[in-house]
């Protein structure tokens, strides 16, 4: 006997236009999201008159956790998935919460943090029907174009 869990995303063979270009948006939008972290961490640096500088590497992740969380939280979307026109969903097709906007956070770090585990995540998305990372997978959530 099985259990299946109900699942309220969009059929991506039957509901394509949720799904398509993607993983090119999620390219974009994560890179303006570096570019946004990067200013905000370097201004912080700034402020304390370089001595955040010294410790650029835990100011960085401490900064890029709380951004993401906070930005995923409260429109499902960083302001780079929102430019880009995408949005995250959980399982039931509905947004986020600020919990799982912080476990997805989290999961999507340790995904960058290790080279292999970053492979696999971009190689599922790429190929993946929903094209889903490996964090977006583990959590039931899925990137797709905001609808209108």
């Amino acid at each position: 006997m099985s259990v299946t869990m109900p699942n309220a995303l969009p059929d991506p063979d039957h509901d394509h236009l949720f799904y398509d270009g993607v993983p090119a948006k999620r390219l974009i939008a994560w890179l303006v999201d570096v570019i946004i972290v990067t200013a905000i961490t370097f201004t912080l640096g700034l402020l304390t008159l370089s001595l955040l500088w010294w410790v650029w590497p835990l100011v960085y992740i401490a900064v890029d956790l709380i951004y993401r969380s906070a930005t995923i939280a409260t429109g499902s979307a960083t302001y780079g998935m929102r430019l880009m026109a995408i949005e995250l969903r959980g399982p039931t097709a509905a947004r986020l919460s600020r919990g799982e906007a912080v476990l997805h956070t989290l999961l999507f770090m340790v995904a960058m943090g290790f080279m292999v585990l970053q492979v696999i995540s971009i190689l599922m998305m790429a190929i993946g029907a929903r094209h889903q990372g490996l964090h977006d997978l583990l959590l039931g959530t899925v990137a797709m174009n905001r609808p209108r």
